[in-house]
């Protein structure tokens, strides 16, 4: 029998113990790297969604806050409109005359100021739902006067209980300013769908219209025939949309003026034979639009296409002059209405 000298069995024991708990450290600390790997994966992976719901946010809702500057001169400034820019100086004019009358303690008759825009795209919509946020705010009517932009994809939502909280949200963001619904109307699907949620988004609305009343103003804009079918659908939508205001498509004149518009305001110029040429195309292009024509945008997109031409046209030039760097021709225009 071997015997084992005293103190040597403690020895082992605590040597052993030194291993065990070096062992189980070890063990532990790859656990707490493995967690924080994960954590970060999965804070990488939260950073991502929240880009992901930011740029989606971005896209489907514009926020505008208020311009300095004259609405009223803006309004007067704008290229073609006419019947338009009237109807919005007589609805200011109305605001106004009530609101003074309030002053003197006259009664004032319930009056909704929910407006429906109808017309093309590209006929300025969007620009005088804008300065009517701002003319509100000159009246007294709104505390902001901004504009929250959206459309369906900014109400609606894919599953069951998700478009009441994300229609709000919107609403939220555009209290004491005004919202502006471009395409109302998908809103209400042409087919009966079972699973829809646009009438629940136009149920949340409406509710946050009566709701909110001295601080929302909504103005729902689209096609004329697709509008008039939304504002039908709901009995609450008549009640509250009483005000049309039509936008009319630009004429060829009209879209040369917001051409040159682009031209002045950038630093361009046109050759005589620029400006015959444009002319004659954008005769040809309004006499053969359709439905989709884009009016203005048209115009804006002929403009930025023609400076792209004229840069390739002048990308071999070593040292261009300023007439050659200003200048439009014919040609580029030419190019531009090609593409």
């Amino acid at each position: 029998m071997i015997e084992i000298p005293e103190g040597l069995g403690g020895k082992i024991f605590k040597g052993c113990g030194c291993i065990s708990i070096g062992i189980v450290l070890m063990f532990i600390l790859v656990i707490v790297i493995g967690i924080c790997v994960d954590d970060e994966e999965t804070t990488d992976e939260k950073k991502e969604e929240q880009k992901t719901e930011q740029v989606e946010k971005k896209d489907s809702v514009v926020v505008n806050a208020p311009l300095e500057g004259d609405p009223y001169k803006e309004l007067d400034e704008l290229i073609g409109l006419e019947q338009v820019k009237e109807e919005v100086h007589s609805l200011a004019n109305f605001v106004k005359i009530q609101k003074q009358r309030e002053k003197k303690g006259l009664k004032i008759p319930k009056m909704s100021l929910h407006l429906v825009f109808t017309g093309s795209p590209g006929t300025g919509k969007t620009t005088v739902a804008r300065i009517v946020a701002r003319i509100y705010k000159d009246l007294g009517v709104l505390k902001k006067g901004h504009t929250v932009e959206t459309d369906r994809s900014g109400l609606v939502a894919n599953y069951v209980g998700q478009t009441a909280t994300k229609t709000n949200a919107i609403v939220d963001s555009a209290l004491n300013g005004v919202l502006f619904i471009d395409e109302a109307y998908a809103l209400v699907p042409t087919a009966n769908k079972n699973n829809d949620y646009g009438q629940e988004a136009i149920s949340t609305l409406l509710k946050r219209m009566e709701d909110d009343r001295d601080r929302l103003v909504v103005i729902v804009a689209g096609y004329t025939n697709e509008m008039k079918r939304f504002i039908d659908s709901n009995p609450g939508l008549q009640s509250r949309f009483n005000r049309y205001i039509n936008f009319p498509d630009y004429t060829s004149g009209e879209l040369c003026d917001i051409f040159n518009m682009y031209v002045k305001k950038n630093q361009y110029s046109l050759t005589p034979d620029a400006e015959r040429y444009l002319k004659t195309r954008l005769d040809s292009a309004v006499k053969h639009k359709d439905r989709n024509f884009g009016n203005a945008r048209y115009a804006r997109n002929i403009f930025e296409k023609s400076i792209q031409r004229q840069a390739n046209r002048l990308s071999s030039e070593k040292n261009p002059t300023t007439r050659q760097l200003s200048e439009i021709t014919a040609s580029d225009i030419r190019e531009a209405f090609n593409k």
